[in-house]
């Protein structure tokens, strides 16, 4: 199968996914919270997904789903509720959603290499589970993913589709860490572009970006999703003791799993990424320390 095939094959299984999310959303009985309505959709979109992961033995269906979600989410926030959000808030956070959508989205276009290719994680993910292999890919590799990335956008819901606050001096704040969040990922990924092109044997990614974080495109995610969660406090400070759950879930996935599963794998195939391990900080990007000689 050509790339092109797969992209085509994507493509379809996603049109078909957020068809049925908003058959859902325009004919089905509304629940009594707009946040629920789009959970639910939000479900049977990754339900579709997950159907054409298993029809193509390939989880990696479900890799842009990260990116392409949350435009369509926050979309449907603004219509149903009418804009009851105020209006300059509103604008702001499309603007950063949609920004760091598309950046995103592009990036996994340029690196799909096709559906011969499959994560190296999800095999790992599905083995390790047995016989219950069919559990461990719907909800580990598909379900899960979908309930962090929707914790992360709750902010934004209280952002765009409830009354808050006049827009302010948080919401500038928002945007810049939304906007240099993007420009990180997409700063990090292009230097890592060029790395793969050039690299030697065994050689390792120590410089630019990341000579200052092991995972500056994670730190970068991470930071996205906090800028979410600023521009909820906003629109409703008294809430800002659990709108930043979603951040605290995606640092928990990264560090937890993302990250230790990422570094396990650079020392097996390159046992000199224990130098960067041991100069440069594993996350939050600072100055390198001097190699011991």
């Amino acid at each position: 199968m050509t790339r092109t095939e797969s992209l085509l094959r994507v493509a379809a299984a996603y049109v078909l996914a957020f068809g049925v999310a908003s058959a859902w959303l325009a004919w089905a009985p509304d629940t009594a919270w707009l946040w629920l309505d789009a959970l639910v959709a939000d479900v049977l979109a990754t339900l579709v997904v997950f159907a054409a992961s298993r029809w193509h033995r390939n989880s990696s269906f479900y890799d842009a789903y990260w990116s392409v979600l949350p435009p369509f989410l926050a979309g449907y926030w603004v219509l149903a509720s009418g804009g009851a959000g105020d209006d300059a808030r509103t604008a702001l956070v499309l603007f950063v959603v949609f920004l760091w959508a598309v950046r995103l989205t592009a990036n996994w276009v340029i690196t799909f290499p096709g559906l011969h290719h499959e994560d190296w994680r999800y095999p790992m993910v599905r083995e390790g589970a047995g016989r219950w292999e069919l559990a461990a890919d719907l909800v580990g590799i598909h379900l899960v993913p979908t309930f962090q990335v929707f914790l992360g956008l709750v902010p934004a819901y209280v952002a765009l589709a409830r009354p808050g606050r006049d827009v302010g001096w948080l919401d500038g704040i928002a945007l810049l860490v939304g906007v240099g969040a993007v420009a990180i990922e997409l700063v990090a990924d292009g230097q890592m572009r060029r790395f793969i092109r050039t690299r030697p044997p065994g050689g390792v990614m120590d410089q630019g970006l990341w000579a200052w974080s092991r995972h500056p495109n994670y730190f970068g995610e991470i930071s996205f999703w906090g800028s979410l969660a600023l521009f909820g406090i906003a629109a409703s400070p008294g809430d800002w003791w659990w709108l930043p759950v979603g951040v605290v879930a995606m640092v928990a996935m990264f560090l937890g799993a993302s990250i230790p599963m990422m570094e396990k794998r650079s020392l097996e195939r390159r046992p000199s990424y224990q130098d960067v391990i041991d100069r440069v900080p594993m996350l939050v990007p600072r100055p390198p320390r001097r190699a011991v000689s």
